[in-house]
């Protein structure tokens, strides 16, 4: 399985200088590469790459990092098709999504850039590394990590490396290909229901959540709102660096809660059963409040922390329906909107089974992905 270390660099100050002008300059040509794309409609990697790599070259780029940029400009475009087609700019039609499709991807200034071992080479031992910049290869620049960090990089780096600016300070995040554990047979799945009021509840009844996170959501939400009715230079810095240190903190939040969560399952040797949110934003229909609250936490984040970090714990991980794990009974499967009153509660109407609402759809998603293990190991011993 892949996955990134990331490494903070330690440049002198005419080193940065260099590094900075390489991120323009690869960052510039991305742009370039972009609007040809849109006006073309060559957005494939290949025929994109064949048809800007000249222009990129006169433009002052290597041959490496001119194929990068068109690469990058071409996994842009297709990430916004992916988007697209799930649904996450809006339906058909609809204002934010024609905005969208109307102009080219663009890339800041000082957007993250990929770079390979014929313009990246690491001294790991001496805990350096030399990289391509437009004046010329760089000299040996130190960098820091742990020493787990350090062992990962030495053993199983391959392939990529992105060189990242953020913050007044200089990383390289570096593509690690670890062999992955062979997966246990789980004796039972541990359900987690993603929701707004509570994160995320697992069917044990550990509720990670809160009342805290979603105080500082709210303030932040507040400040942002008198900073762009504001409107000066100085709120629109300070709405950037609150754009990146809530960013952090929704990251850091997610990580520990999907380590905790993995860590049990871990420890009762069981798979982990997750709903398949894809689309969530266009599905659901919700009040104004609830509404900016889903579209401003990353859930999807949070599933894809649980799943790797599963995996690298040897423990499967299922995706399954959610539709009516919130209204059906994890005791009788009776099925009903009036089974659940309000957001907290659950009580069914049919066999009078009570239970916190999203415990009790966390049991449903459990046994949902119990029957999803079943079916498909049933299937892969049939064949």
């Amino acid at each position: 399985m892949k996955i990134v270390v990331q490494v903070k660099l330690l440049p002198d100050a005419p080193t940065e200088t260099a590094l900075r002008e390489t991120l323009r300059a690869c960052n510039h040509a991305a742009n370039h590469a972009s609007r040809r794309a849109f006006d073309t409609g060559i957005k494939d990697k290949t025929s994109l790459q064949r048809l800007v790599y000249g222009e990129l070259k006169e433009m002052g780029l290597s041959a490496q990092p001119a194929i990068h940029a068109a690469r990058k400009t071409a996994g842009a475009y297709a990430t916004l098709t992916a988007n697209l087609k799930a649904g996450n700019y809006g339906r058909e039609g609809s204002k934010r999504r024609t905005i969208v499709e109307a102009k080219p991807i663009r890339f800041r200034k000082d957007a993250a850039q990929p770079f390979d071992d014929r313009c990246l080479s690491w001294q790991t031992d001496a805990r350096t590394v030399s990289i391509w910049t437009v004046r010329g290869r760089s000299g040996r620049i130190p960098f820091s990590c742990s020493p787990q960090q350090l062992k990962t990089l030495t053993e199983h780096r391959r392939g990529e490396s992105d060189l990242v600016y953020r913050g007044d300070q200089w990383y390289l995040y570096a593509t690690c290909d670890i062999p992955e554990p062979e997966l246990i047979e789980p004796d039972a799945f541990l359900g987690v229901d993603l929701g707004i009021a509570n994160i995320a509840t697992t069917n044990d009844g550990t509720v990670h959540a809160g009342k805290h996170l979603n105080q500082v959501r709210h303030r932040n939400r507040r400040l942002r709102s008198r900073l762009q009715a504001k409107g000066t230079t100085s709120a629109k810095r300070l709405l950037r660096r609150l754009s990146g240190r809530e960013a952090r903190f929704a990251a850091d939040t997610n990580h520990r809660i999907s380590k905790q969560i993995v860590t049990e399952a871990q420890r009762t040797c069981r798979g982990i059963a997750l709903e398949d949110l894809g689309g969530i934003r266009e599905r659901v229909r919700l009040r104004m409040p609830q509404r900016v609250t889903l579209h401003s936490w990353s859930f999807r984040q949070l599933g894809a922390y649980i799943a790797y970090k599963a995996t690298r714990a040897g423990l499967p991980v299922v995706h399954v329906d959610p539709r009516y794990t919130s209204q059906g009974c994890s005791a009788c499967g009776h099925i009903d909107k009036k089974n659940r009153p309000d957001q907290a509660t659950f009580s069914c109407t049919s066999c009078g089974f009570a239970e916190h609402a999203d415990v009790n759809a966390a049991r449903n998603i459990a046994a949902r992905g119990a029957a999803s293990w079943a079916v498909s190991h049933a299937a892969d011993d049939a064949a």
